[in-house]
């Protein structure tokens, strides 16, 4: 009697997502960014010494730039006759195992701008925007997202 051909156990394909939550810190700063969160709206939470500031919808600002990753921005500061202070971070591109927990750490940086503005035309002469690079680190996860 002739043995059963034995077929060779292949292990099941790996599947693999983008991070849904990132948590990073550095410099005083601290955020949570979820591309994708309660109602399938993008939220950033920022917090540093002076303050805690949540953001949603399209208060969330991301550009995608093919050679640089993500950068998401939003406005921390805004007055009518002296400027505003907005807040971005470099999302760079990340691959998870698709498995609710899977993380993965992460380096990036954090820009604080400072924009002047002047009601007087012509008042400011020179540059109008002021950077601050902040290097931010930690996580970026695979979690469930509660609804």
């Amino acid at each position: 009697m002739a043995a059963a051909p034995v077929s060779p156990i292949s292990p099941a394909p790996q599947t693999f997502t983008s991070p849904d939550h990132y948590q990073l810190s550095g410099g005083g700063i601290s955020i949570t960014y979820l591309p994708i969160g309660v109602g399938a709206l993008s939220r950033l939470q920022y917090q540093d010494a002076l303050r805690t500031l949540e953001f949603s919808g399209d208060q969330v600002r991301k550009v995608d730039v093919p050679d640089l990753g993500t950068i998401v921005s939003v406005t921390l500061n805004l007055t009518v006759d002296s400027g505003s202070t907005t807040f971005s971070v470099l999302i760079p591109q990340t691959t998870l195992l698709a498995a609710p927990g899977s993380s993965a750490h992460i380096h990036t940086d954090g820009i604080t701008t400072v924009h002047r503005f002047s009601v007087m035309p012509g008042a400011l002469v020179g540059q109008d925007e002021f950077y601050t690079v902040t290097h931010l680190s930690g996580t970026a996860s695979n979690i469930l997202i509660p609804l």
